[in-house]
């Protein structure tokens, strides 16, 4: 549990007013001083990170904010900071000592971003009466839990109710690979050494993938693609399905047989950090792509570009050839994202592999809003390299889950 990473753990967020209890609830919560307490307002800056466990629900992330009211040039720069981190909220905690406007306009933000949410009425010794749980039903909040967060009072009814406003998709993990892959097949995963990959490790995805395929009772061998002839040769059949990094996967295909059904890292993640439909139909849009337009292509991690980059120099020079012209790319990293995508004509994302699935899917209903396609590594690559049809088929036949609704026209 403590070495899952943060983009596989439940993001709960605290908000609310300036120095009603935010940093208290939280240490209450965790059991331990991670956020520095003080009667001035305003103490909290950028947002805290805590990472625990907590059950039922298995790995969390709780993040303390700056409250939604600060003011002058510093506290607009604190509440973007707050603003950013509602994109990427599974669960929501508001906490007040009062209920103004704030605590109103920030219920009607989580259920504009279907955000679920609990309400801890904090400060229940200062406080004479109920009234604040009143305003707040009232308000149409279903769970209320009256604390006293250095006292540790009522923190073990707001656990429980953030257990139970969990989202059900953590309770039951969505799969990477798992639902594409029966008892005894025989999987292969492609995995490039490149002077990108980590130091003395594997890539998380990878890791992840051969760990759902060992939970799905599969088999899993592990080769660079310069070795791929090689595992073919030596195995007694051949695989199931083969998954390889996107920037080889043109070279795979030249060495797989046809009907061995093939992907890549990317395209899974699609699946399981944002809209697969979307973002596999989106990427048929790159035909109508001209030499001159706009093009953003968003990284979500923020490593130092080294080499043939992938979004900075591999897909930049495929779309240049593809399009027969140069086209305007823009390269944004981490979580800085344009408000103005409108003046995009194609979005091509990396595979989110950091971020939770939240914020990727914040992501992309800002391009559905602006009317922008969106799309991702692993399908863009497939696409300019003429093998889009066969990097979607196990994802399009083979699912435990259902066939997915897309229609592919290359």
């Amino acid at each position: 549990m403590v070495k899952t990473p943060k983009s596989l753990r439940l993001h709960i967020g605290l908000f609310g007013r300036r120095n009603v209890g935010k940093s208290s609830i939280l240490n209450a919560l965790v059991k331990q001083q991670v956020a520095i307490v003080s009667a001035q307002a305003g103490t909290t800056t950028d947002p805290v990170e805590k990472v625990m466990e907590l059950k039922p629900i298995g790995p969390v992330v709780f993040i303390d904010t700056a409250g939604v009211d600060d003011e002058g040039a510093l506290g607009k720069a604190r509440m973007d900071q707050t603003a950013k981190v509602l994109n990427r909220t599974e669960l929501a905690i508001l906490v007040s000592d009062e209920w103004t406007v704030y605590e109103s306009r920030l219920v009607a933000l989580f259920k504009q971003k279907n955000i679920p949410f609990v309400f801890a009425a904090n400060k229940a010794d200062l406080r004479e009466n109920r009234s604040l749980e009143d305003a707040a039903k009232k308000s149409d909040v279903t769970f209320i839990a009256t604390t006293n967060a250095p006292a540790g009072t009522g923190i073990d009814g707001l656990r429980q109710g953030v257990v139970e406003a969990t989202p059900e998709e953590f309770i039951s993990e969505t799969p990477v690979i798992k639902d594409l892959v029966k008892p005894g097949e025989h999987v292969v995963l492609v995995t490039p050494i490149d002077i990108e990959a980590p130091k003395g490790r594997l890539k998380m995805l990878q890791v992840h993938c051969m760990r759902e395929i060992l939970d799905a009772g599969g088999l899993a061998t592990v080769a660079k693609e310069t070795e791929l002839p090689r595992v073919l040769e030596r195995l007694n059949g051949l695989p199931d399905l083969i998954v390889t990094d996107s920037q080889v996967f043109n070279k795979c295909v030249s060495i797989a047989p046809p009907h061995v059904r093939m992907t890549t890292f990317s395209i899974l993640m699609a699946r399981f950090k944002g809209r697969f439909d979307k973002l596999a139909e989106d990427a048929q849009r790159i035909g109508s792509l001209s030499a001159g337009d706009n093009v953003l292509i968003a990284e979500a991690c923020t490593h130092h570009p080294i080499g043939d980059d992938i979004g900075r120099e591999q897909i930049p020079r495929l779309l240049t050839e593809y399009v027969g012209g140069p086209l305007d790319i823009e390269v944004t990293a981490g979580r800085d994202f344009p408000r103005d995508l409108g003046r995009y004509k194609m979005i091509i994302h990396c595979g989110a592999c950091v971020f939770n699935r939240k914020e990727m899917l914040w992501r992309i209903e800002q391009a559905v809003a602006a009317h922008v396609p969106i799309t991702n590594y692993g399908m863009t690559i497939t696409y300019l390299q003429g093998d889009f049809d066969r990097a979607m088929e196990p994802l399009l036949v083979r699912s435990n889950q259902g066939t997915e609704n897309i229609q592919i026209a290359v």
